[in-house]
């Protein structure tokens, strides 16, 4: 049976993990503590919190999903990222702070119900974020209905113009 402290840092787990979109999971041996403030400062700007706690603890947090993780990503020094909104733009804060800080080192990834690697959290962090591919989206999907809609248009549009340039014909050769 687990104290009370545990207790309850295992229902605050369950709830970050609950809210979460995703996981990132990270050996942070070697950060200093103003490193780490500075980190999750960052990736609070993202959306996302970092926190350190023990991995048995996430292990319960986490419940019958961790059996789909492996191992190594929640064993050892392990600081867990839980990203609630812009997953690519979290995981790319995250691994730029690695790359310049050269002693995060970023484990993996668990995001909808699949593990990712160091190297697909990486390929991760390269799209665009959310905003850009919903726009992308939109504009691939408005840029038919545009030329449509003109297409439409210049049908409708030809006969009276046909129309008005016989009735400038007629006009013309009643003045005359």
């Amino acid at each position: 049976m687990p104290t009370a402290e545990k207790a309850q840092v295992i229902e605050q787990a369950k709830e970050w993990y609950s809210k979460s979109a995703g996981v990132i999971f990270a050996d942070y041996r070697g950060l200093s503590v103003k490193e780490m403030q500075g980190l999750r400062s960052n990736l609070r700007k993202q959306g996302a919190e970092i926190h350190v706690i023990k991995n048995t603890l996430f292990r319960i947090a986490a419940g019958e999903d961790v059996n789909a993780l492996p191992t190594e990503f929640h064993n050892g020094t392990t600081a867990y990222a839980y990203i609630f909104e812009d997953e690519a733009g979290c995981a790319k804060a995250l691994l730029d702070f690695a790359k310049s800080s050269k002693k995060l080192v970023v484990k993996g990834g668990y995001f909808g119900g699949k593990a990712f690697s160091a190297k697909e959290v990486e390929a991760l962090s390269t799209l665009p974020p959310r905003d850009v591919l919903i726009a992308q989206v939109i504009g691939t999907i408005a840029a038919p209905l545009s030329q449509l809609a003109s297409t439409v248009e210049a049908i409708y549009a030809q006969p009276i113009r046909t129309i008005y340039a016989v009735a400038d014909k007629a006009e013309k050769g009643d003045a005359a």
